[in-house]
């Protein structure tokens, strides 16, 4: 079995050549074929020149270089799109990975799952990420239904075809298991080693933390909505209707009692909330539209790779 680890590394100079020899030696040992493939992701040390040194001494080494820093999931898309392997591992090119934990890994799958997640148990990193990643973790459980501990770990191993269907940009990275058990395929976790950076410092602050937030609220649409969108903009619609409706009966009301109306704010308000309702809704049917138009294409799609 062809086994395909791919790496993103950003100023990770030190740590690559380490990784190497750790993923080979364990490879090594298990008899499987394997191929590292990194990405460097916009370096500005010698993280390139490092990487150039191993590929010419060792075929199993591949590398991506990007022109600057575009982020961890294009990094990793790009990286799935180079991958052979039948089985595709996730990795940190910081050393808080430990390869030991691969046959664990590869076990797991052979037991049915399509992806499995590390759980870095215990982590050992400050309580400046770890409280954070703790209140993470809670609201995707709660949001996507999927019970893990540690979605943001990026240790992962998956099959071939995980890799290939799932799509990652922004920050989705973060949300790799959400998005392969949207597809259907089965997720769990595996507690793995932690070790404490040795090189570098983290890259994860509080601008990454604001860009997770929104690609969760994406996520969740995703999940939820993407093949229902009308169920998501009617609501908003519904209710800005009905108020809307609500506000005009009172003023008819009033209206019908002698009153003038004309110079009511109320009047503006309510007529707002009903035109916003219509926009709402229209906005879902054509989304409705688009969303058929796009799953159609894509089990025609299916069904013809299906038929050869």
């Amino acid at each position: 079995m062809l086994l395909s680890f791919v790496i993103p590394a950003y100023n990770e100079a030190p740590s690559l050549e380490r990784l190497y020899k750790q993923i080979a030696a364990q490879v090594q040992l298990s008899g499987h074929d394997w191929e590292i493939i990194y990405v460097d992701d916009g370096s500005t040390d010698e993280s390139m020149q490092v990487l150039t040194d191993l590929h010419s001494r060792d075929p199993h080494v591949k590398v991506i270089q990007f022109r600057r820093n575009f982020g961890k999931a294009a990094a990793l898309m790009a990286g799935f799109s180079q991958a052979k392997g039948e089985v595709v591992f996730t990795m940190d090119a910081d050393l808080q990975d430990d390869p030991v934990e691969i046959p664990r890994f590869l076990e797991k799958l052979e037991e049915g799952y399509d992806l499995v997640s590390g759980w870095k148990f215990p982590r050992l990193d400050p309580i400046s990420k770890t409280a954070p990643s703790r209140l993470a973790n809670f609201a995707i459980r709660l949001g996507s239904g999927l019970k893990l501990h540690d979605f943001n770990c990026g240790y992962k191993a998956m099959r071939a075809e995980v890799a290939r269907e799932i799509k990652l940009y922004g920050e989705l990275h973060r949300y790799v298991p959400v998005l392969a058990h949207w597809r259907g395929f089965n997720v769990t976790e595996i507690k793995v080693k932690h070790h404490p950076r040795q090189f570098g410092h983290s890259k994860y602050g509080l601008r990454r933390l604001s860009r997770g937030l929104f690609d969760f609220i994406t996520v969740v649409f995703l999940i939820r909505y993407t093949r229902r969108p009308l169920h998501f903009f009617g609501w908003m619609g519904l209710i800005s209707m009905l108020l809307g409706v609500a506000i005009n009966g009172y003023l008819s009301v009033l209206w019908l009692m002698g009153e003038t109306i004309g110079h009511r704010p109320l009047l503006t308000l309510g007529t707002l909330l009903i035109m916003i309702g219509v926009q709402f809704f229209s906005l879902g049917l054509l989304a409705e539209m688009l969303s058929y138009s796009i799953l159609s294409r894509e089990e025609e799609f299916t069904i013809r790779k299906q038929l050869g």
